[in-house]
């Protein structure tokens, strides 16, 4: 006996109700219209290369005095950031009132191939910060990373820390060899060197695909069989698009930084193990001396909590705070819990450490 019966004509009801869903959600989509990103209005202060440095335009009268510059991964586009009205981490910040620049890294071309990290983190960084320090005339600034971006400004903050007041760091692997960290196990695996000199820069289209199939059930199938239950929704319609618009927006890796990096950071563990070299610098995650806040998200699985608790153990400073992000590594950006706890609490840490 089976526990439960399979009548025919639930069935067809079953399937005459998807169908008219899917009918309903064509019109939809036809009339949804350019997907529009990136919210927040600002300028262009810096262009050098395919890197472009922007400014945002404040959105409250009194702004902390020292800027934040953010530093984001070099996979995907930083707009997941500023990704719509109501769902952006940027409008928060600002609303928090801080004095807001970018880092767009842009697409990397075949003129980018042999680009290292100590180019990405002793020239572009570099030179990044060194413009907020003369606009606003001041030694330090507030340098606030994300994910792989976060791990940049880890080593940059242990290169010039007399050039960082406060660091940041959001869903930022630190420790590469954790139990729970899937990627890394992959990436463990594979000839790194045979995969570049092979390809030259990696296709953005092939890591997306590699972060996809961590999840693929999830990331795959589940969410476009949801997807069908919202298309009746214009709004609900759009803002999935939104999201599948910043997923599959992905720049190809210059090669010789995605080398190193997955060589000397996933394979080796070089950063908590202190062998990662940038340039002439060993990375000294004890260097980093300035108050350091690390906000971590509980249901990360790119980048798991442990990856990223690890940096409390490291660092050499004594004002060292974290904050659990009770969601995924998206949802720290874009959901509504995270627009009503992340920005104010980045608000009052460095106000309290102007």
């Amino acid at each position: 006996m089976f526990p439960f019966q399979i009548r025919p004509d639930e069935i067809i009801g079953e399937i005459q109700t998807f169908n008219s869903k899917l009918a309903q959600g064509l019109h939809t989509l036809s009339g949804i219209g350019d997907i529009e990103v990136g919210v927040s209005p600002k300028e262009v202060v810096y262009q050098e290369d395919k890197l472009v440095l922007y400014r945002f335009k404040p959105r409250t009268k009194k702004q902390n005095p020292v800027p934040v510059l953010i530093v984001y991964a070099l996979v995907n586009r930083p707009y997941m950031a500023d990704l719509q009205d109501g769902r952006s981490i940027v409008q928060g910040l600002l609303d928090a009132g801080l004095d807001l620049y970018l880092i767009d890294w842009g697409y990397p071309d075949g003129g980018d191939r042999f680009l290292t990290l100590d180019d990405y983190i002793n020239g572009y960084i570099d030179r990044c910060v060194d413009v907020l320090r003369k606009n606003h005339n001041v030694d330090k600034i507030n340098l606030l990373g994300i994910c792989q971006g976060g791990t940049f400004s880890c080593c940059y903050s242990s290169i010039h820390p007399d050039k960082i007041q406060n660091l940041i760091t959001t869903v930022t692997p630190i420790d590469f060899h954790t139990k729970d960290d899937l990627l890394s196990h992959l990436v463990r695996h594979v000839d790194i060197d045979l995969f570049v000199d092979t390809l030259g820069n990696v296709p953005g289209e092939l890591l997306n695909w590699a972060f996809l199939t961590l999840k693929p059930f999830r990331l795959m199938g589940q969410k476009y069989m949801d997807l069908v239950n919202l298309l009746d929704d214009t709004d609900k319609a759009r803002d999935f698009m939104r999201m599948e618009k910043w997923i599959f927006d992905s720049p190809d890796q210059a090669g010789e930084a995605y080398r190193e990096f997955m060589k000397h950071f996933y394979q080796e563990n070089g950063l908590v193990k202190g062998t990662v070299k940038i340039g002439n610098d060993t990375i000294d995650l004890g260097k980093i001396t300035m108050p350091v806040l690390n906000i971590y998200a509980a249901q990360d699985h790119l980048v798991p909590p442990d990856a990223s608790r690890a940096l409390e153990g490291c660092v050499g400073t004594d004002d060292y705070t974290e904050i659990e992000f009770p969601g995924g590594h998206i949802g720290i950006y874009v959901s509504g819990k995270a627009q009503k706890l992340i920005p104010p609490a980045v608000g009052d840490w460095l106000a309290k450490r102007t």
